[in-house]
């Protein structure tokens, strides 16, 4: 199948990356909205403007879009479904049935397939929410993000004044993550799972007590933490803090029998050397299903939920069952 990247940035670099693994795929094209001549990627791929991608819908399969959640996928993932199958990673939870009524109507009216939010939360954390859940009835759900980078958490520290640069940590409480494990189904506040860490760079003379205050105060971002402020030199987060490692855990615990006298824990867990580079691989994964999925007949949008497993795999449904099942 022929895949495009629309988007090369983080993301669109591991879509790169993960289409050169997988043996039943090319890279047709990667379409940037910067000057093509200033994009490099790792292969000898051709570079297109955004604006050329009607001249090349009959050379894509899918078009894997590698946008940003905030503002870019709201409005690019409907518009190239009308003419294009596509993936895409929307990661605003709140947002998603909004996004997918979106996405739906144009995947539909242009006779394409969609799946939104691929990824690992949402995407495969939430897969493993419902497989638990179903088979445990009678339990709870615990989601724990961390120790890694949040993108979003280090981009709105960067943007107080007299911040040069700064990383945020996000980082799992581990007497909750013992008290789950142990299946007693604790109550857990936002503050009593997750801490943070903050890694910052200053400018000159800038006012630290202030930039740790308006930190620790943020509304929406670390208000409801316990927030630690480390501020460093430029030299010691570009040795110590460049790289872009995340994780966590679902978890589920249950009981079943009569009397509800044996207990179960369910536990994903994704320790992540690169996040943009493991959530590539899942839309990666993705596209290959939905490609599937269309030449079956089926169009309009779809999410993790409605992919059969086997469609995610290039090997035959003779060959899962002989090394998988």
């Amino acid at each position: 199948m022929n895949i495009a990247i629309y988007g090369y940035g983080n993301l669109g670099r591991g879509v790169e990356c993960a289409v050169a693994a997988a043996p039943d795929m090319s890279l047709v094209g990667i379409f940037t909205r910067r000057d093509p001549a200033t994009v490099h990627p790792h292969t000898d791929v051709p570079v297109y403007h955004a604006s050329d991608l009607l001249n090349y819908k009959d050379k894509i399969d899918v078009l894997i879009i590698c946008g940003g959640s905030a503002t870019d996928l709201p409005e690019m993932t409907p518009a190239l479904a009308r003419d294009f199958n596509v993936v895409d990673s929307f990661d605003t939870h709140a947002d998603i049935p909004a996004h997918f009524a979106r996405v739906n109507t144009a995947a539909a009216e242009g006779g394409n397939i969609a799946l939104i939010s691929a990824g690992w939360d949402p995407g495969m954390f939430s897969v493993n929410r419902l497989y638990a859940s179903a088979i445990l009835p009678d339990g709870k759900d615990y989601t724990f993000w961390g120790r890694g980078v949040s993108q979003g958490h280090s981009d709105a520290v960067r943007r107080i004044e007299g911040v040069l640069d700064a990383r945020q940590y996000t980082v799992p409480v581990p007497e909750a993550l013992d008290a789950v494990r142990a299946g007693n189904k604790p109550e857990l506040s936002t503050r009593e799972k997750h801490t943070r860490e903050c890694y910052v760079v200053a400018a000159e003379g800038a006012d630290l007590a202030r930039i740790e205050r308006e930190i620790k105060t943020m509304p929406k971002y670390f208000s409801d933490y316990d927030t630690t402020v480390n501020f460093i030199t430029m030299e010691e987060l570009k040795r110590d803090h460049m790289g872009i490692p995340h994780g966590g855990c679902v978890i589920r615990t249950g009981e079943t029998g009569w009397d509800h006298e044996n207990k179960h824990v369910i536990e994903y867990k994704l320790t992540l050397d690169s996040n943009p580079e493991f959530t590539s691989s899942v839309l990666v994964a993705y596209a290959r299903a939905i490609h599937k999925m269309h030449a079956r007949g089926m169009n309009g949008c779809y999410t993790v939920f409605d992919v059969a497993p086997a469609d995610l795999s290039p090997l035959s449904p003779e060959e899962l069952r002989a090394k998988m099942l």
